[in-house]
């Protein structure tokens, strides 16, 4: 395991730059830790072994290099060939659903959210590598275990998270009369507002974007106290909190940049990087992008968790990254050793560098890794898997979990009624019937 020297910690001080640079420098050290994990590691790969794995396109470049150099080593030091395919976050699980039907084309997938649960009984268990790897590296944090388990089997390995948190321009909310983020909900609408008025807006999507809607809108139902399901997974989505935040949700619309209702997940990093936007829900993406291309608006970028709820308590949703093996395919051990592999701290370590802060872990040593104190604009980011509820909020996750934020129920539903596609009780009826049919 790689230990972080007090040389190392320096290198690390200089930031986002410096930490690539280690993943740079890293690849023979890399090749190295390979073969010599290859030969020591209880998960032995078969002779031949031939993977294809799906995962989703990179939203920090330097990550994906990491991966990819990763992936090179493993190959060079097990002799399994790995094929890479990336689509968007929205096209994965449909090309999942596929190969699980019909048995065929991928073998693993590193998916989002629940997406094991959606077919459970096409999910290698890979309790095995959990407790390998949780032994390791100081145990699994609760969120891990509801997104990678069922029942007592693990059907997912949880590798990453990633923090749905507030990026927004601090020169904006000063210039609204706040002198920092405000943490309760009213204090936020008045913010929206504000900044609104100034012509500085915010803006979070309320289209089908997989990730960035299905966070804050998660949030806001629960906020209000409003939930899909409640803890014997009964649909109660049609409820007096669920109206009240709808109700909020429509207030922060109303004074959201144009066109947010279409947006998927990329639109938002678009638009703030251009200037159009000044207070978003994402991963820590934004600031990356803007600590490259433009220094000045990355100065002024900040972070914070989304407001406390009713009950002044945190619930979020963040974008969790699973990775699953399919049962059928014909190479499981190189399966699992690659899923082990990824998250050895040798490699891990600097993958999660290069990612600056994009890749949050699930295992709990993963804390002390420099990068969430290298630059203090990270730190949030790397508590973000403690925090985390499933989809499923006071529920299981399971296959209706996962079927019902696959079909973007809770984004409909605040979008149908922030449009006026439907009124109040109509948007939460609707949702109502949808989940019912999916939970009966």
């Amino acid at each position: 395991m790689t230990s972080f020297t007090p040389d190392r910690r320096t290198l690390l001080k200089g930031g986002a730059a410096t930490a690539a640079a280690v993943a740079t420098m890293s690849a023979d050290q890399l090749l190295g830790f390979a073969k010599a994990w290859a030969q020591s590691s209880p998960f032995k790969p078969e002779s031949g072994a031939k993977i294809n794995l799906l995962r989703w396109k990179r939203f920090v470049e330097a990550e994906d290099v990491a991966f990819m150099k990763m992936i090179e080593a493993f190959q060079k030091a097990t002799g399994v060939q790995v094929n890479v395919s990336n689509e968007s976050y929205d096209d994965i699980q449909p090309k999942a659903s596929v190969a699980a039907n019909t048995g065929q084309g991928l073998d693993m997938v590193w998916g989002l959210y629940s997406l094991p649960f959606l077919f459970p009984s096409k999910c290698l268990d890979v309790s095995d590598v959990a407790k390998y790897l949780g032994d390791k590296y100081g145990g699994w944090t609760q969120s891990a275990e509801a997104f990678g388990k069922l029942g007592d089997k693990w059907i997912g390995i949880p590798i990453a998270t990633t923090g749905a948190l507030v990026a927004y321009r601090k020169s904006a909310i000063e210039k609204a009369g706040f002198k920092e983020f405000p943490k309760d909900l009213a204090g936020f609408s008045e913010l929206v507002k504000g900044m609104n008025k100034n012509g500085t807006p915010a803006g979070m999507a309320l289209g089908h974007a997989s990730g960035d809607a299905n966070t804050w809108l998660h949030w806001a139902l629960w906020a209000h106290g409003g939930y899909l399901i409640d803890k014997n997974n009964k649909v109660i989505i049609n409820s007096p909190e669920t109206a009240k935040s709808l109700e909020y949700v429509k207030g922060l619309y109303d004074n959201f940049i144009p066109g947010t209702a279409s947006w998927n997940d990329s639109n938002n990093n678009k638009a703030y990087i251009a200037g159009q936007l000044y207070l978003t829900v994402n991963g820590i993406s934004v600031y990356v992008t803007a600590k490259k291309e433009n220094p000045d608006m990355a100065k002024d970028t900040f972070h914070a968790n989304l407001p406390l709820g009713v009950d002044g308590k945190l619930r979020e949703l963040h974008l969790a990254f699973p990775m699953l093996i399919f049962t059928f395919s014909k190479f499981p051990n190189a399966c699992k050793a690659l899923t082990a592999f990824m998250l050895e701290a040798d490699q891990f370590n600097p993958w999660v560098e290069a990612a600056q802060g994009y890749l949050s872990p699930f295992l709990k040593a993963y804390d002390a890794n420099p990068i969430w104190t290298a630059d203090p604009k990270n730190t949030l980011y790397r508590d973000v898997a403690k925090n985390a509820l499933t989809p499923a909020g006071l529920g299981q996750l399971n296959e209706a979990a996962a079927a019902a934020i696959a079909d973007f129920i809770v984004v409909d539903m605040y979008a149908n009624y922030c449009t006026g596609r439907e009124d109040l009780k109509g948007a939460m009826a609707s949702a109502e019937r949808q989940a019912k049919r999916i939970y009966r």
